[in-house]
């Protein structure tokens, strides 16, 4: 598979959105991210979900909390990579599985924003793939100090701002995404 968008959606797992307080615009997030994973597939491209995994976070592997959440669409040739951290390119073999893929365009959405997705976003970016990040795709809880929406606008700022020479981030709605991939022959 050389040449088509890859979709990474990172740690949309059950008991990440299990109690309060909730997840911003989560059932819109996850509208989104099926709207993608479909079109992704319909290319020719992969999708790939990013699992923590961590029994003292009450994410054991193969628990019911680190099931990828039921209402996102999976697919038989869909790919799964487990991590540890907050960075899914540590430890895990996230790199090998994209330069396989060889992605033409890297679209990132998940959980939670301000922590495995902007990890994940920066990582991959310093790596050089040609990084998009669905900006109304991505979602976080109300941190102390700052409201989920504020974290999530804040977030797509820095992400389209990084400085990156011949590499930068793009930010772009989840139907702008949309409409560029059906727009590609």
């Amino acid at each position: 598979m050389m040449g088509k968008p890859v979709l990474l959606v990172v740690d949309m797992q059950r008991g990440l959105f299990d109690g309060e307080p909730s997840r911003y615009d989560a059932e819109g997030v996850i509208a989104r991210i099926n709207a993608l994973s479909e079109l992704v597939r319909v290319r020719g491209g992969k999708v790939v979900f990013i699992r923590h995994t961590d029994a003292a976070d009450g994410l054991a592997a193969e628990s019911d909390a680190w099931q990828v959440l039921p209402a996102l669409n999976q697919s038989g040739a869909d790919i799964y990579v487990e991590k540890t951290a907050c960075d899914a390119f540590l430890g895990t073999p996230l790199k090998a599985v994209l330069d396989a893929a060889a992605p033409t365009q890297l679209i990132v959405c998940g959980c939670a924003t301000d922590f495995c997705v902007d990890t994940t976003v920066r990582a991959a970016a310093s790596l050089g793939y040609p990084v998009s990040v669905a900006s109304d795709a991505h979602t976080t809880r109300d941190r102390p100090h700052l409201a989920a929406p504020m974290i999530v606008h804040h977030h797509n700022y820095m992400w389209q701002n990084l400085i990156l020479p011949g590499n930068p981030v793009r930010v772009a709605t989840t139907a702008a995404l949309c409409a560029a991939l059906s727009c590609r022959t």
